[in-house]
């Protein structure tokens, strides 16, 4: 967790970012607001203060969304295009609801149970996902299924325990969360198995588990349990990969998955997996390139009862790659881009606006967030305020080949906080793909991006190698051909010199 600190260096960023705040109009360093709770961490890990990214809207209480019967201990939030789905696993019942706006949501229908299912009403149902043809599916877990139907509600199939020997007989099934792709195949986790995701296929066959997480081990106790005896294994602690917490499909297919069961000792030494991209393989490909591991908070307090690491409880994903992960210890929002690099952070554990009690489910519609609190009963929508509109412009600009107008959205965005490395990267990056790798060299100095700046370096030097290649050449004949001139010059005044004189 810790790096080796130097003063010279700190000097030197110090220096660099006194430098751009001369060259460029940089207004804000920290947060405008007064009562801002957004930060982010440099590159020495050192906690800073940010302008607000988003801002908490407005708290939809069951009051706000006129129901009849209060939510009661709600466990899942989906969004599908303009529409909502609160799993409301107390009341044993699915909550349909129409985003008109982030400040807006209308109840539409309430599922409670499947015509010609048996039976048909659910029991502690806890995910609900929706395939592009409309159909949907539920973890049931009262039930041990997960239950297909229309959108008419009429019973279309069930998945049940899967088939496989290497479970435990006795086994309950118990799904408590699912995705399902554009072929309708169905993603679940269920409680009690820790081998990876339980894949059905559209035609509800069970076909094997995909995205297993690493078992992780001291290498100590896997040579003791070489020579333990069967009495002695039988008491000491399993190696067995752990289980996800919750799972979302992004807009390409893939699976993020996030898990709040790896240890604080993995934790501090950046090995732990809380978060992964799962591919159809089952590979893990998230790309891991920020100066720390994506875990949440890297400083663990004990204020207010909380104490540990972040708890990813869910995660959500914008269509700009960025992915939202959501800490229930202490209720904040992770947000980090394609690269692994830590956008935003903020929110905490209280009862204002914009802060929880309970996290369980985040969901993302456009640039706007919502929150499912299970202990309040309420859902925060959160709105990006005008920095962190910005950011999402540049990033998206740059997606799209503006590299022009993502640097200069970047710049804006530095000028409301010197302080954003992520402002000083967009910028080199924009630089470096317009061809300037000299100046793109510059940023990345200065936020030490060594991956980009080798790109950077290697470009310009081959740049420059282009045009001073006359000027090298003649260097090279020079130093080849002057000591040859000079060598031949002395043997003939040697010569001279030497010969005899009639």
């Amino acid at each position: 967790m810790t790096k080796i600190r130097s003063f010279i260096p700190r000097i030197i960023t110090f220096a660099g970012a006194a430098l751009f705040a001369v060259m460029s109009p940089i207004t804000s360093y920290a947060s405008t607001h007064e009562h801002g709770y957004t930060y982010n961490y440099d590159f020495w890990e050192d906690v800073q203060d940010s302008p607000d990214f988003y801002s908490p809207s407005k708290v939809f209480t069951s009051v706000d969304l006129g129901l009849e019967t209060p939510l009661f201990n709600p466990q899942g939030l989906t969004v599908v295009g303009d529409k909502m789905y609160i799993t409301d696993s107390g009341n044993n019942r699915i909550i349909e609801l129409e985003i008109d706006d982030v400040e807006s949501l209308t109840v539409t229908r309430i599922i409670d149970e499947v015509n010609g299912a048996e039976p048909s009403t659910f029991s502690n149902p806890t995910d609900v996902a929706v395939s592009e043809d409309g159909n949907f599916f539920v973890a049931d877990q009262g039930n041990n299924r997960v239950i297909k139907f229309d959108n008419d509600q009429n019973y279309l199939m069930t998945f049940v325990k899967p088939t496989d020997s290497a479970l435990d007989a006795q086994l309950t099934f118990q799904p408590k969360k699912l995705v399902v792709d554009t072929a309708e195949r169905v993603y679940c986790i269920a409680t009690g198995i820790n081998k990876g995701l339980c894949k059905y296929e559209p035609d509800g066959v069970f076909s094997g588990f995909v995205g297993a997480t690493p078992a992780s081990y001291d290498f100590i106790d896997y040579i003791w349990k070489k020579f333990a005896s069967q009495e002695q294994r039988a008491q000491m602690e399993a190696f067995v990969p752990t289980e996800y917490d919750n799972i979302v499909m992004d807009y390409e297919g893939f699976i993020y998955a996030v898990t709040s069961a790896a240890s604080e000792e993995d934790l501090d030494n950046g090995t732990a997996d809380a978060v992964r991209k799962i591919n159809l393989l089952g590979n893990d490909i998230l790309v891991r390139n920020g100066n720390y591991p994506v875990f949440g908070d890297l400083y663990w307090g004990t204020g207010a009862g909380h104490s540990g690491p972040s708890l990813f409880s869910d995660v959500c994903v914008f269509e700009n790659d960025i992915y939202v992960c959501l800490d229930r210890n202490r209720g904040r929002l992770f947000g980090y881009d394609d690269q692994g690099r830590l956008v935003f952070a903020f929110g905490g554990n209280g009862n204002m606006d914009g802060y929880f009690r309970n996290p369980i489910g985040v969901a993302a519609c456009g640039h706007n967030m919502f929150v499912l609190d299970s202990l309040d009963c309420a859902i925060t929508a959160f709105k990006p305020t005008e920095f962190g509109n910005l950011v999402y412009q540049a990033i998206e600009q740059f997606d799209e080949g503006n590299y022009d107008l993502s640097g200069q959205t970047w710049q804006e965005v530095m000028n409301m906080n010197g302080n954003y490395d992520l402002a000083y990267i967009g910028i080199g990056r924009s630089l470096l793909r317009q061809e300037k790798y000299h100046e793109a060299m510059q940023y990345f100095e200065l936020k030490y991006d060594d991956e980009n700046y080798s790109k950077a370096f290697k470009q310009y030097r081959k740049e420059w190698v282009e045009e001073n290649i006359v000027i090298i050449l003649v260097v090279i004949l020079a130093a080849f051909f002057i000591p040859m001139g000079i060598g031949r010059y002395k043997k003939i005044k040697h010569d001279i010199d030497t010969a005899d004189i009639f």
